[in-house]
């Protein structure tokens, strides 16, 4: 699990293809402490494991599934890449709950200054707009950000100078693919909402759950 808080940003030194998966080799410019085997780390967004690690650099492996649902499997020597470590228990939770598992691909299509900050506009999937909510939280190549506003076909975000000092996001260029995670609450809710729809009417109950139905049985 993590915040969505950026520690810093790494370079991709090697991207090593076996098969159908890949293992990536991340020289990060800040200093880690020891790594763990086996622990997680997000890069880009993206949950890993580190399998290796020497005193500048780690090593993480990358499945299939992985490559094929985020940016990771275009990824060359010399890409920038954001750098998360796990949340540990006790540690403040700045941003919002995000586990490192990517809903999908978004793609920039405007960028704008406003005063001192970056506003970013980016299209998505309906599978992945269905669960973005103004106001709500999205995270984009790992960084945890407030959805300004939504369209049919996308949404924006705001990057304050901070953001843009200690991430990627200020090299993103128009037409530049991200990773895409929505917020965690959300599809847990419709999943729990369509579960309780469909047991209902195999009752023989019909209709949506509203705000009278959760009334009545005592969840308001």
């Amino acid at each position: 699990m993590f915040t969505g808080l950026i520690e810093g940003v790494g370079t991709l030194q090697r991207m090593e293809r076996h098969g159908v998966d890949a293992r990536m080799v991340i020289r990060p410019d800040f200093r880690m402490e020891i790594f763990v085997l086996g622990e997680s780390i997000a890069v880009d967004g993206v949950c890993l494991s580190v399998v290796d690690f020497q005193q500048d650099v780690f090593t993480a492996d990358v499945s299939a599934e992985t490559l094929g649902r985020t940016t990771l499997v275009r990824k060359a020597p010399g890409h920038r890449l954001n750098i998360e470590r796990a949340l540990r228990l006790g540690d403040r939770l700045g941003g919002h709950m995000v586990t490192g598992h990517i809903d999908g691909i978004g793609v920039l299509k405007e960028r704008k200054a406003e005063g001192r900050s970056l506003r970013l506009f980016f299209d998505a999937s309906p599978e992945i707009m269905r669960y973005v909510i103004e106001k709500g939280s999205i995270a984009v190549n790992g960084m945890s950000l407030t959805v300004n506003g939504v369209s049919s076909v996308g949404f924006d975000v705001n990057i304050v100078p901070h953001t843009a000092l200690m991430t990627t996001v200020a090299g993103l260029k128009i037409g530049g693919e991200v990773n895409i995670e929505t917020d965690l609450i959300g599809r847990y809710v419709e999943k729990l909402v369509c579960s309780w729809e469909s047991r209902f009417e195999k009752g023989g109950v019909k209709g949506n759950i509203d705000f009278d139905f959760l009334k009545e049985r005592g969840f308001m």
